[in-house]
């Protein structure tokens, strides 16, 4: 599936989409559609965090190891957060390196730090970071606890109990079925939150220019 440069976010889903269809048998291309029209249908805007709402003082552990805080990255302005589902998802490897060329540049330009948050342990993330070279910060969102704050965070409806082999805790290495939805979260000075933007549907997600007018609006 070749890309280029200035291919959008939706056209390079579409072509995931559409390389799915050819080679995915029905069952799974149904339950997969099934899952994100039920996420699309049961969100509520008005139930996620809203704008000025002061976030806790939480604490990220970076690939890297190193652990930085809302406090710091928020120290000298506002600081953008990336929501991603997990380091081996395909539609998250489609939008990190997307985000990386066509988003990161326009917000280093206004001095505003990138963030990307899973909750996978940070040794899982590490690879994320190296297969595309990615310019920015990827931590560990541990347990979720951002994510369920802003309550962005969810679990499929299908959860087979014993879990079977392969299942997403055990991918993830978290030991969970819960994962974020796909979000933008611009957090200013203070910890207050500027933005929120989510996606339910994860092969919908917002185009860099898109999001740059968003920080733009909230950061003036």
């Amino acid at each position: 599936m070749a890309t280029t440069v200035n291919e959008t976010l939706k056209a390079r889903y579409a072509a995931l989409q559409a390389e799915r269809e050819r080679s995915w048998p029905p069952a799974q291309l149904e339950g997969n559609a099934r899952q994100r029209k039920q996420l699309l249908d049961r969100f509520d805007p008005a139930a996620v965090a809203q704008p000025g709402t002061v976030l806790p003082p939480l604490s990220f552990v970076e690939v890297g190891g190193d652990t930085f805080g809302l406090d710091e990255l928020t120290s000298g302005g506002a600081a953008l957060f990336l929501f991603f589902r997990y380091a081996g998802c395909p539609a998250c490897n489609i939008a990190l390196p997307y985000y990386a060329d066509a988003l990161f540049p326009g917000l280093r330009q206004r001095g505003i730090p990138l963030v990307a948050l899973s909750p996978q342990p940070p040794l899982l993330l590490r690879e994320v970071k190296t297969r595309h070279d990615l310019p920015f910060l990827v931590a560990t969102d541990a347990d979720n606890a951002l994510a369920r704050l802003l309550n962005i965070s969810f679990q499929p409806d299908h959860r087979p109990s014993p879990p079977p082999a392969g299942w997403i805790g055990e991918v993830t290495g978290t030991g969970s079925w819960e994962l974020p939805q796909p979000a933008f979260l611009l957090v200013g000075a203070g910890r207050v939150l500027r933005w929120l933007q989510v996606s339910p549907d994860w092969l919908d997600r917002p185009e860099a220019e898109t999001v740059l007018h968003h920080v733009d609006q909230h950061i003036g």
